[in-house]
């Protein structure tokens, strides 16, 4: 009728298994959405190949097509980088050797902005309601945005002064 055997089934496809084994090893939902996405335009641009067909040569070029033809940042192409290590590494089992002929994007040299305290308390004096309160919380205990909107009421303790952050890394009271 309708049921298969399990000889029958379908091995899982290449980003499935991909998907499967960041979340076991606890990696993010957007790292998972990031690191697919670079795998997925890796295929792509080595015309649907499976990557098991592919090697240095192919990560090479599309590294290289990513800093000389998109012009993208010096932290995007490592992204890329660090998603085709582990698919490699990690799902394919295949190593892969230091790339040595990738065109790397360049780093912007920045002068970090620093403000000073004052200036800050100007800011978040400046600002008003949920925005200043977030702010605030940004500020003062080192959140990340998405983990301070996840914040609830639950999370806070008001008689030790102290909230409790349930984050992507690890477990961070702040």
């Amino acid at each position: 009728m309708g049921s298969t055997s399990i000889s029958e089934r379908r091995p899982p496809r290449l980003l499935d298994q991909v998907r499967e084994a960041l979340w076991l090893r606890r990696y993010s939902p957007r790292t998972i959405r990031a690191y697919t996405g670079w795998m997925r335009r890796f295929i792509l641009f080595n015309g649907k190949r499976h990557p098991k067909e592919m090697g240095q040569y192919e990560v090479t070029a599309f590294l290289s097509h990513l800093a000389t033809e998109k012009h993208v940042s010096a932290s995007t192409q490592n992204q890329a980088l660090a998603a085709l290590l582990f698919l490699y590494s990690e799902v394919l089992g295949q190593g892969l050797e230091w790339l040595h002929d990738v065109v790397r994007a360049k780093r912007p040299l920045r002068r970090p902005v620093v403000l000073s305290a004052a200036e800050v308390a100007d800011v978040l004096n400046r600002m008003q309601g949920t925005s200043r309160l977030m702010a605030c919380l940004l500020y003062g205990a080192g959140l990340r945005l998405a983990e301070c909107s996840s914040l609830r009421i639950k999370d806070v303790d008001l008689v030790c002064r102290r909230f409790c952050c349930v984050m992507a890394r690890a477990k961070r009271i702040a």
